[in-house]
């Protein structure tokens, strides 16, 4: 009993510690204590939350390389003892996201999936700066689109012809674009422009 009562002792400072600053923070940031908390997370919201990191890094990098760069590629500049040679332009690198994130997330929406899709790098009749970044933000809300489709019952199974599962497909997806943008801030930096993602950092 005795030791009951010193744990007690010792927990409760605590947890009124705890309880005192949410409420302070609460006030500071001119919210109410007695608001209702936030929704519980669920395996939709959490992969949708990962498509829409990606989905900010990636179009802000499209959108931060001139129009009149779009078509560049590291073979350009003739590297001595560089392997460049057919690589995808940046054009090609933003084409290659989008049409991969189709071909990822429209099984999971029951979307067709275009066949000019097919290949890689989209239409080819894609090719305006302003065009691509369309093509690319419609590839994103079809992520979403799958996102809101993940439940704890079907994330484990697979759309039919695919050996992958639901919570795969997703996924893969933004690990494949945040492959490309690698490529993307690579490229930026051949052309020293400084990607926005580290432009605070560099200020």
């Amino acid at each position: 009993m005795k030791r009951t009562r010193i744990a007690l002792l010792l927990v409760v400072p605590v947890f009124a510690g705890t309880v005192l600053a949410q409420t302070s923070s609460a006030v500071a940031s001119g919210a109410s204590p007695a608001q209702p908390s936030q929704p519980p997370p669920t395996i939709a919201s959490m992969v949708d939350r990962q498509i829409s990191m990606i989905e900010k890094q990636i179009t802000e990098a499209a959108e931060a390389m001139p129009e009149d760069k779009f078509n560049f590629s590291p073979e350009s500049l003739r590297i001595p003892g560089d392997d460049y040679k057919g690589v995808r332009t940046f054009a090609s690198q933003v084409k290659h996201v989008a049409a991969s994130n189709y071909a990822l997330w429209s099984p999971l929406t029951a979307d067709k999936f275009p066949k000019d899709y097919l290949g890689g790098n989209g239409p080819e009749n894609v090719k305006t700066k302003a065009e691509i970044l369309k093509f690319l933000s419609d590839s994103f809300a079809l992520g979403h689109k799958a996102a809101a489709t993940l439940t704890v019952e079907n994330m484990l199974q697979n759309p039919e012809h695919w050996k992958w599962s639901r919570l795969h497909l997703a996924t893969f997806a933004v690990a494949h674009a945040f492959n490309h943008y690698g490529q993307m801030v690579e490229y930026l930096r051949m052309n020293g422009i400084v990607p926005p993602a580290s432009r605070a950092k560099s200020d």
